[in-house]
């Protein structure tokens, strides 16, 4: 069993581009961290100087993001809520986060909440990872060849790749267009 204290490694591609984009970002630099879990990606956010902002479904996960952001001298504002039936604020994000999460039905809402001029970073499981016999394996937790992609059609690409070592993701960062 998995240790509920334990906090992942947080993603190098998104350590990456988090810092890589600050100065891109449009003002003010609001960032969300979608599905963010304990905070592993918030507090860098957070310490890159986006104003961070995060949404978990898990109440003990956000506020030990919180907490956490607070002893490292950062804020994290988070909220707790169930995305299948909530959805984001508009046009409130110069970059919008997400990692290990697939919701098909927000991609919409995730859209809709990056800025114009303003960034997404999105990383997450392909069907490919099946073949690691680790991690998800439900169809609806892992995308399609070239899924990702197509969901942000009609914003600036700047980067895309799947992968499938060491395990099988895609990973996008997208600028939406102004509009």
């Amino acid at each position: 069993m998995a240790d509920p204290a334990r906090v992942d490694p947080s993603s190098p591609f998104v350590q990456r581009w988090i810092v890589g984009l600050v100065d891109r970002a449009p003002r003010p630099r609001r960032a969300l961290d979608i599905a963010m879990g304990r905070g592993r990606h918030a507090l860098l956010l957070a310490a890159a100087g986006y104003q961070t902002f995060g949404v978990d479904i898990n109440y003990d996960a956000v506020r030990h993001a919180i907490v956490d952001a607070a002893s490292n001298r950062l804020i994290v504002r988070g909220w707790c809520a169930d995305l299948t039936t909530s959805r984001l604020p508009r046009d409130a994000f110069a970059l919008v986060l997400v990692t290990r999460y697939l919701q098909r039905d927000l991609f919409e809402s995730i859209r809709q909440a990056v800025r114009p001029s303003g960034f997404v970073v999105y990383e997450t499981f392909t069907e490919a990872q099946r073949a690691h016999q680790r991690g998800p394996t439900s169809p609806s937790h892992l995308l399609r060849p070239g899924e990702l992609r197509s969901q942000f059609d009609g914003f600036d690409v700047i980067f895309y790749e799947e992968v499938s070592v060491p395990d099988a993701v895609a990973r996008i960062v997208a600028r939406r267009l102004d509009s």
